[in-house]
């Protein structure tokens, strides 16, 4: 078993690098190379274990989306966020679980509800990734992205409570809903205090590599601990990552890069791995169909696939404009436009976590009775995933640019940029004049004055030539001109400590030494480029 996991994970590596070399999606050639490797004869299949993907996997893509979401993005939009995120996942549960109860034969309700709740929860890191490809608008990726950070935590626990009466453990409304209520709460007390605890933990020890190690661990941490206590670990997990999110901007900067820098590699390995894996199940699945109509079966899961996306744009529409209708939101918020909500209705692509929890079902119910048609539910759950990923992934970037789903958020942020960095420069010059004031006429740190004054109007400088047009009409500004004439000079630096170093001059420590220097002044002139 750990020998298939570690030959997947050096597998998805390669096949991710190589999508993202050729600017092709790396979800989806991940999940058709899975399909593909899946049937090759003598290979030993990687099963999903659901809770390694639910305490390994899930909780450090939560933590990560968390850190770089927006808190005041989503306050902002809490109320589209919250329609997605909490109404959404519970319509879809019950909708898709009656469409699967009248086309399945043989199956209960309260097992049809097992797998609406399965299939609820859209993963949205492919689309995400897609729309920050094609240049999604800010507000639609602030709804995809809070909607992901919380749409698990609401499904799984609906499906918590499905399994409970599927299984035929003793539950009732009241008992889903107090439930529901001791997970949310619970997810959010933990979170908050686990955040601040490790928050006040790594301002305290001011040591770079041990903060990101702790760092590390806080989503695993965290998860765990809440669903001991019975409570929600993907809220936990999503609250801690943007409390502690939102206040990195205060720790040293080291710690920032490098915290950044491991949560990204991290990042792209999991997602990877998980779309790689997603493939592969199918040959098991199939197997647990033996016997079975296959006729019967294509239209029971063209009907679910159907429901669920379906249920999505009608959820979206209808509830955008109902909305509308209150005086107050139509007071707070600008008219939706209707290509806008095209594309985040069909933004709902499935992920590992409905495969995860498909797997999670037990073999038996509290009688010892076998589960009611869990075979077919695990295929209807892969039926799902991969055709959201498929028709709607790929179509996605083309639905995209058809609609012109396009905003001039970049115009905007330049503007907000270069406004904030002219406030700054003129705070540091204030207070430039006031050291260079008691330094005398002869004072050789007049020189550093100089070099000080000249590196904060080179920022104001590149701030506002971001504004106008581009190299392409004016030819190349002053700043590029120096940031490129830099960047030849370090390049010749770099190439010289190593020639030292190849001749016996100096040892590797002090190379190491001087090309970490040298990368922060060429990180530095990166950023100003």
């Amino acid at each position: 078993m750990s020998s298939s996991l570690l030959l997947v994970g050096v597998l998805s590596v390669v096949i991710a690098a190589l999508s993202r070399h050729y600017n092709l999606s790396a979800p989806l050639v991940l999940v058709l190379a899975g399909l593909a490797i899946g049937w090759i004869p003598g290979l030993s299949a990687a099963e999903l274990d659901p809770e390694f993907v639910l305490f390994v996997i899930l909780p450090p893509l939560l933590y990560s989306a968390a850190q770089d979401s927006s808190y005041q993005e989503i306050r902002a939009n809490r109320r589209a966020i919250g329609m997605l995120a909490i109404g959404l996942p519970l319509a879809t549960a019950v909708v898709v679980g009656l469409v699967a109860y009248a086309s399945v034969p043989h199956l209960p309700l309260a097992a049809a509800l097992v797998l609406g709740a399965i299939v609820a929860p859209p993963d949205a890191v492919s689309a995400q990734a897609i729309g920050r490809r094609v240049g999604l608008p800010r507000r639609i990726m602030t709804l995809l992205g809070g909607e992901s950070l919380l749409n698990d935590a609401t499904a799984l626990t609906a499906l918590r409570v499905a399994l409970a009466a599927a299984v035929g453990a003793t539950t009732s409304v009241w008992d889903g809903i107090e439930t529901f209520l001791l997970a949310a709460i619970g997810g959010v007390v933990i979170g908050l205090l686990i955040g601040y605890l490790v928050f006040r933990v790594r301002d305290w020890l001011t040591d770079p590599t041990i903060e990101t190690a702790i760092g590390l661990m806080v989503p695993f941490a965290t998860y765990f601990v809440a669903e001991e206590l019975h409570t929600s670990g993907v809220i936990a997990v999503v609250v801690a990552g943007l409390f502690i999110g939102q206040r990195s901007v205060r720790v040293g900067y080291a710690t920032r890069l490098q915290d950044e820098a491991v949560r990204k590699s991290i990042d792209a390995l999991l997602e990877a791995f998980v779309f790689l894996l997603i493939g592969l199940q199918l040959p098991d699945l199939i197997r647990g169909l033996a016997g079975q109509s296959w006729l019967h079966i294509a239209f029971d899961a063209a009907m679910v696939l159907i429901a669920t996306i379906l249920v999505r744009f009608a959820w979206v529409y209808l509830f955008t404009y109902a909305s509308r209708l209150l005086p107050g939101v139509r007071r707070r918020e600008p008219p939706p436009k209707p290509s806008w909500l095209f594309v985040v209705g069909w933004s709902g692509m499935r992920g590992v976590v409905s495969l995860a929890a498909a797997f999670s079902i037990p073999l038996t119910t509290e009688s010892g009775e076998p589960f009611p048609a869990r075979a077919e539910i695990l295929f209807l759950t892969f039926v799902v995933v991969v055709g959201t990923l498929l028709i709607q992934g790929v179509s996605l970037p083309w639905v995209i640019r058809r609609l012109g789903v396009y905003d001039d958020d970049a115009a905007s942020d330049r503007l907000a940029y270069a406004a904030a960095q002219d406030r700054a420069s003129r705070e540091a010059e204030a207070y430039l004049d006031t050291m260079a004031a008691d330094i005398g006429e002869h004072d050789p740190r007049h020189l550093q004055v100089a070099m000080l004054r000249k590196w904060i109007t080179t920022q104001r400088n590149t701030a506002w030539e971001e504004l106008g047009r581009g190299p392409e009409d004016i030819g190349e500004s002053p700043t590029a001109a120096g940031n490129r004439m830099r960047s030849k000079m370090l390049a010749i630096q770099r190439r010289v400590f190593i020639d030292e170093r190849d001749a016996g001059h100096i040892d590797d420590e002090v190379l190491r030494t001087a090309l970490r220097r040298l990368d922060f002044a060429e990180g530095v002139n990166d950023r100003e480029a």
